[in-house]
Formats: C-alpha cells, structure tokens, sequence
C-alpha cells in the first residue's frame, strides 16, 4: 500500500468512526433525571404536606413495617391454598420481609423464599408487592387485600402454586411509579439504583431540576425563564390535560409505540401507546379504561372545558364520594331529577352513588381461600342509570 492510500485509509477510517460514534451519541436515549419531591417542598410546602397523604403518592413504596399493611403475627401471617400441601408464610425478620412459600405437611420446609422489596397500592383496596432477583423485577405471589384483612393469592397467580416467576413489565410501572430506568432485555430487567417511587410531582409538572436551578440563582424574584422550565397541567389544552391521566387511566396502552418513560406532561398519548378502538356497545370495564368511560358522559361531551381536574384535585385525599355533589350541582338543579318528588332537597347530598355508582373490575381478580375477589371501582361514565343496571353494579 503506497503512502496516499494509506494517508486515504486513515483519514477515511477516522472520520467514519466519528461519525458512527456521533450517531450512537444521538440514538442513546436521555437519561432521565429526577429531583424528587423533597426538593419542592420548600417552595410549595402546604401543597407538598398534603399530597404526601394521597394515594397517588402511595401508588409505590419501598417495603417496610409501615408500608406493609398485611400482618405479621402468628396465625394472620398464614394464606391457606387449594394445594393441601402447600401454603404460604409471611415473616418479618431483622434482615426484612419476606413471602415463603412452606409444605404443609412438613411445617417449616419451604420451597421458596424472597424478600419483600416495593409495596403497590395505596391499601385503600389493597396491596401488591415486588421483589428483586438481581436486576430482575418480579410480583410476589401473595398480596394483602383490605377489605377482608387479610393475605390473598396476587392477581395473575394460580391458587395452590409454589410460583414466585410473574415478571413485572414496564408498563405495569408505568402507571404505579414516576420512573424507572430500563436496562437490555428482558423486559423486568431495570437499574436498581435508578427509580422514582410513587406519583411524584414531577410524574405531571416534568422534570424539576431547570427550575429548581433558575429559582436559586434568582432568590429575590420569581423569574419567567423559571415557569417555562415546569409544566402547569391547568395551562395545557382539554385534550393534553385528560392525556396526562389517561396515561394510568385508560387501560392497558399496549401494543407501546414509544419507550417506557418517555411520555412527558403536555404529549399527546396516541403517540405513546395504541389504544384499542371500542365499539360503542363493548363493555368498558371500569378500572381499565375510566378515561373513556368519562368521555363517553354527556357531561363531557357537552362541555368544552370538563377534565379530570373538574372535580379531582390530585393534591390532597379525597375520600368523601358526596362532596363531589357540589362539581354536579354547579350545573345541574337537584328539581330536575326525577327522585326529587319522593327524596326532596335530600337527594343533592350525594349524587355520585347513583350517576356514577360502583361496580366490580374483572380486570384485578384475586383468590382468597377459595374465593374469588374483585376490587369494587366507581364508574366514570356518568349517567342516569336504569333499574337494571343499578342492580348489575
């Protein structure tokens, strides 16, 4: 090889490793980066004080003994199966928690054992909870339901099976997490020292650390450049705004269309995920897709201005289903239902019970000694409801 081609094979070589590189540099996604709530909270503190007690904030939990709501102590730490020779133990050690799966034939042989890592669910309902295998994510098999206080077989497991496998996939995180990084395949494998536990402010404002640092740098004023660093929800349009809930709330979102995390407040969800086109007569089920079902209202189709926000503020706990009355009566007469002969003025008391009345979800189903149970879930399509289907409910 002469000293041209040679000077030509370099220079060709390095500039295409350049360029690979640079593409290799614009492919790699972002990392994300999250401040966390407890850098709000000395700007907004009444609010920060307050969400800390919403369901939202206890979507996700690291595991302990004051996140864990189900029982420790002997003879309430026992799920029973359908396996006679099997049944489940749940222990509380200095180490940790932990699920283990026993023979009941031979008290104290356990087949199985694994720690619990995070808590899922606020407890209202109930509890589900994870735990790590390396970097992989899994469910536990027995999960805490509140309503019969008690352990119950997770959703998504066979009753009777020593099973510890049911892999938690992005999407389910997605809805019960800020973030979480993902790593190369498969799908529960993430970064376990990279993840936002619970709806965090930043789960709907966006990343906070721009504005935290424009703040900082301008203590005696409230910058501009600082507002645009955040996102107000209330600023976005109607249909951004119901977006950025039906990101949890509209069901499954699958097949992805984009990578997990990556939707951000104010994108438009049709982006982020396929969402399954219903016929107008399917039955839409009332914990998968309350976004729809809200759509479907005539309170919403006749306005131009209702969200999600009209009558939730995700800011503190709301509980009291008759106080959302007051959102109803602001443009209905309680004169003009047909209970008010009978019931009088008593009737604007409570008007969610019967327009959007509470149904079973068969989407989260849980096995309990035998017994099926489904979480009971409030119907967002809000109508007038006939006879018969306030006796399905």
């Amino acid at each position: 090889m002469n000293r041209f081609a040679l000077f030509f094979f370099v220079i060709f070589g390095l500039l295409a490793f350049g360029y690979l590189r640079s593409v290799g540099e614009t492919r790699e996604p972002q990392r994300t980066v999250y401040v966390g709530d407890a850098a709000c909270e000395p700007c907004h503190t009444d609010k920060f004080r307050v969400f800390e007690t919403t369901a939202h904030h206890f979507t996700s939990r690291s595991a302990g003994k004051e996140s864990i709501a189900g029982h420790f102590q002997p003879g309430s730490n026992i799920l029973k199966t359908s396996n006679p020779n099997l049944l489940f133990q749940m222990d509380a050690k200095e180490t940790g928690f932990f699920q283990n799966a026993v023979e009941a034939s031979t008290p104290g042989t356990i087949v199985e054992s694994e720690r619990f890592d995070f808590v899922i669910g606020s407890g209202r309902k109930g509890q589900t909870y994870l735990y790590w295998k390396g970097d992989l994510l899994f469910e536990l098999p027995v999960s805490y339901w509140t309503e019969l206080d008690q352990w119950v077989n997770s959703p998504g497991y066979r009753d009777g099976f020593a099973d510890f496998s049911r892999r938690v996939p992005p999407r389910c995180l997605e809805c019960h997490a800020t973030y979480f990084a993902s790593a190369p395949p498969p799908p529960n494998r993430y970064k376990t020292s990279e993840f936002t536990l619970g709806i965090a402010c930043e789960k709907c404002h966006g990343t906070g650390a721009k504005h935290i640092a424009q703040h900082t740098s301008h203590r005696d004023q409230r910058p501009v450049s600082a507002q645009d660093a955040i996102i107000n929800p209330a600023k976005l349009s109607r249909d951004r705004q119901v977006d950025l809930c039906a990101l949890c709330h509209a069901g499954p979102g699958e097949p992805a269309l984009a990578p997990a995390f990556s939707f951000k407040p104010g994108d438009k969800i049709d982006d982020f995920f396929e969402m399954e086109p219903l016929d107008p007569n399917a039955h839409i089920d009332v914990h998968g897709n309350q976004v729809e079902l809200l759509k479907k209202s005539r309170c919403f189709r006749m306005s131009k201005s209702m969200t999600c926000s009209t009558c939730h503020d995700v800011h503190v706990m709301q509980r009291d289903a008759a106080s959302f009355s007051a959102h109803c009566l602001s443009c209905h007469k309680p004169e003009n239902c047909g209970l008010y002969a009978s019931r009088g003025a008593e009737i604007a008391r409570n008007c969610v019970d019967c327009h959007m009345p509470n149904e079973s979800t068969d989407l989260i189903v849980s096995d309990a000694n035998g017994r099926r149970v489904r979480p009971k879930v409030r119907n967002h399509w809000i109508k007038v409801y006939t006879q018969s289907e306030a006796q399905q409910q």
